[in-house]
């Protein structure tokens, strides 16, 4: 498939800039993908779609604050974003500034004696750096939260671009979709009968890039770590083999769902253990455990519109956001909700 089949127009007033107090007043489009109807809520009333016995699988995963100021040594500012640690002191990292290749030292400003030095180039900004001590304990002081680069106002509380559930440091970017659930909404959909799960996928940054490849199946996914326990992989292969509906919570979960269920079976449709997932779904694709899920409004042209092109059909997506479009939803992170059933 061409790249240009996911491409839409979108104005920049259509960006959400903040998000909505509380978080379950932003706005939901539910769209049921085999009829094609359409239905226009807050996200507060999202109960209604859902019932009793609904598994409602949440990534817990918790944005780092990953993105670190620093200097060359002939002064020249540079900054560091951290995508994925490799080792105690390796990380997998963007880096902005000029002439920053192999071998270049790096002085991380908010520490003194700490550094990064440059150990290997992997294609554009992205770099193996090493730091000269553990930067993990040190990010509460010296790192700041990442936002998406659309996103030009500054965020007056960072536990905003946070999930009320996250709980396992890791991630460059939040999984969005999460964003939404207050925990008296949880709460209520306990009561009316929803089984929470919690897995964990650290979202990086390519999972929101665009793709640059006319042909779509020759883009390459990078890696990301994710973990499905015992008692999650339990809860969502008794409601599979029940019938029950698996409701990914943003595209994360689907991601990870789906690639443990590649190492799944007849009893166990989706088995406990942690990988490093390059899962890249498109159109073509057959869903193994997802019956539902919620997500934002996602870019023209990135992975995450074609996978939700793979769950409910590219016309019928792009359909949807002309849809969303002409009602005034607002996009992309601290933009609206879609529930696909």
């Amino acid at each position: 498939m061409n790249l240009a089949d996911f491409d839409y127009e979108l104005p920049e007033s259509f960006i959400a800039q903040t998000p909505v107090e509380p978080r379950d007043a932003s706005r939901l489009l539910v769209l049921n993908r085999q009829t094609g109807d359409i239905w226009h809520r807050r996200f507060s009333e999202i109960g209604e779609f859902l019932r009793a016995g609904d598994v409602l699988v949440f990534n817990d995963t918790r944005v780092i604050p990953a993105r670190l100021a620093a200097r060359k040594a002939s002064g020249g500012q540079a900054e560091v974003l951290l995508l994925k640690r490799r080792a105690p002191l390796t990380w997998e990292v963007l880096v902005g500034g000029k002439n920053i290749h192999l071998g270049t030292v790096l002085h991380i400003e908010g520490e003194a004696g700490l550094q990064a030095v440059i150990l290997e180039e992997l294609g554009g900004p992205r770099r193996v750096v090493q730091f000269s001590k553990p930067i993990t304990p040190l990010l509460d002081r010296v790192g700041h939260t990442p936002l998406p680069p659309y996103i030009h106002t500054p965020l007056a509380d960072p536990n905003r671009y946070q999930t009320v559930y996250a709980t396992v440091p890791g991630s460059a970017a939040a999984p969005t979709a999460g964003l939404h659930f207050t925990p008296e909404l949880i709460k209520r959909l306990e009561e009316q009968g929803v089984i929470g799960a919690f897995i964990t996928l650290h979202v990086g940054l390519d999972t929101f890039q665009p793709v640059g490849e006319t042909r779509i199946e020759d883009h390459q996914m990078h890696g990301e770590w994710y973990e499905v326990n015992e008692a999650a992989a339990r809860t969502i292969s008794q409601a599979k083999l029940e019938g029950r509906r698996v409701i990914a919570v943003g595209t994360t979960a689907v991601r990870a769902l789906e690639s443990a269920a590649a190492r799944g079976s007849e009893h166990r449709p989706v088995p406990p253990g942690s990988d490093t997932t390059c899962l890249y779904i498109y159109p073509g694709y057959q869903f193994r455990v997802v019956d539902a899920m919620i997500t934002n409004f996602h870019l023209p042209k990135s992975t995450l519109l074609m996978l939700v092109s793979a769950f409910a059909g590219r016309e019928r997506i792009l359909a949807t956001y002309e849809v969303a479009k002409r009602e005034g939803y607002h996009f992309y992170s601290f933009g609206d909700a879609m529930l696909i059933i």
